[in-house]
């Protein structure tokens, strides 16, 4: 009686208890759920601080190990390496621009094509521009990022020596790589090497993770003075350089899904992350890839304990 006890004191302590009966459930939603089903060959995995806990795919396309562009999946490790880069001081504007509130909402990475530096990027055309009038308003753009980036010294930097001083400030064991100098859409990274940056912040090894979700601005919505933000179905408000899933309803998740439909994300609690990894040219594949994610994230979450 007092070792049943005992086990079962054990069992309830466990935040991953009963973890074959999450993995069945979530390879159930994956391959079959109707928010998956359509999306084609993908990746997915969930973890935690320790490891990865599950993962799977469909179709042969992707892997742990395949690298892929994660686009605007790139703002959420810019915005770390800010964070650990500052020590977690961040100034008023260093903060405005994580959160897209800086004016510099001019950015067209079109223009970027051939530009071999962060600078070079941002001096294309009228990306560097700055919209004084929309200091202080929401507006989802690259440029906020960018031009960050050149005001912390690294200007002068190609993709090579942005991906060095990246991994240099957040773990040299991070294989990131810049398929260009674009702080906030370049990020090129196999589902491994973004699951293993997820990790080291549900661990608490980067200061990010005590800044999840902090100082949220409003997206959308009558009583919000946004200027321009993606297509969503939720209202979300928007942290340093990531999501917060907070709409009636949902989660309060902290991600940042990139616009070809590679979607990470950081459980509330900050102690599990997963992501749906694949890389399509399809309008709005970030919208699919986040309602298979959201799915998996509820399967995980309601899998029976026992």
């Amino acid at each position: 009686m007092i070792q049943a006890a005992l086990n079962q004191a054990f069992i309830n302590g466990n935040p991953h208890r009963s973890l074959s009966r999450r993995k069945t459930a979530v390879a159930a939603v994956a391959n079959g759920d109707a928010a998956c089903r359509d999306l084609g060959d993908f990746y997915w995995e969930i973890g935690d601080g320790t490891g990865v806990l599950a993962s799977g795919r469909r179709g042969e396309r992707y892997s742990a190990n395949r690298s892929l562009q994660v686009a605007s999946a790139s703002k959420f490790v810019f915005a770390a390496y800010v964070v650990e880069r500052t020590g977690g001081q961040l100034t008023p504007e260093q903060l405005d621009a994580l959160r897209m509130r800086s004016g510099y909402d001019n950015f067209n990475p079109l223009a970027c094509f051939g530009a071999h530096t962060v600078a070079a990027c941002l001096d294309r055309r009228d990306n560097g521009v700055l919209n004084a009038d929309h200091r202080g308003r929401f507006s989802y753009n690259g440029g906020h990022d960018q031009h960050l980036a050149t005001a912390l010294g690294l200007g002068d930097l190609d993709r090579y020596g942005l991906a060095a001083e990246v991994r240099r400030v957040l773990g040299p064991e991070l294989h990131l790589d810049y398929a260009a100098p674009r702080v906030a859409g370049g990020l090129k990274a196999s589902p491994g090497a973004y699951g293993a940056f997820l990790r080291k912040v549900v661990a608490g090894r980067l200061r990010i993770h005590d800044l999840l979700g902090s100082d949220p601005v409003c997206t959308q919505g009558p009583d919000c003075p946004a200027i321009q933000t993606p297509a969503l179905p939720q209202a979300w408000h928007y942290s340093l350089n990531h999501w917060v899933e907070d709409d009636p309803g949902g989660d309060g998740a902290f991600s940042s899904p990139g616009m070809m439909g590679f979607y990470p994300w950081i459980t509330a609690d900050r102690r599990t992350y997963g992501l749906i990894a694949r890389e399509v040219m399809a309008p709005k594949a970030y919208l699919a890839s986040m309602a298979c994610g959201q799915a998996l994230r509820r399967a995980w979450g309601t899998a029976p304990d026992s």
